[in-house]
């Protein structure tokens, strides 16, 4: 092989050789930012995940409140119900006192009627058979 090309191939060998250890070099400190990061992050989700472990508990503890509260407004609602039925049957009741001293009052009125009717019937008869 002749010198000129061994020069060459060496300069190329060199020259790879400086490349890659620039490479690896790179790839170093890249991987050192990274553990740097890594550790960053991992510091700062620690708090992170104890404070979503917090609010879970908490989002547990609301939603079983909430069922409760759902079924005591169920039952609120029930006992509102009932004592809707209980006032409608009472009105009902009341109405019909109120038909029964309707019809009532229209007797007496009628009785009274009858009577004045009668009275007056008896006083005009009596006049007239006087007056022949």
């Amino acid at each position: 092989m002749q010198p000129w090309a061994q020069a060459v191939l060496i300069a190329c060998a060199v020259a790879l050789t400086a490349a890659l250890v620039t490479a690896m070099l790179a790839l170093r400190r890249v991987l050192r930012r990274t553990d740097a990061v890594l550790t960053i992050v991992e510091q700062e989700l620690r708090p992170l995940i104890g404070q979503a472990h917090g609010l879970t508990d908490e989002l547990r503890d609301l939603t079983r409140e909430t069922r409760r509260e759902v079924v005591r407004i169920g039952e609120v609602t029930e006992h509102v119900e009932n004592a809707a039925e209980g006032v409608g049957r009472l009105v009902t009741g009341l109405g019909g006192l109120a038909r029964a001293g309707q019809v009532v009052g229209l007797a007496a009125g009628l009785r009274r009627g009858v009577d004045v009717f009668v009275n007056r019937l008896r006083r005009d008869q009596g006049d007239h058979s006087n007056g022949k």
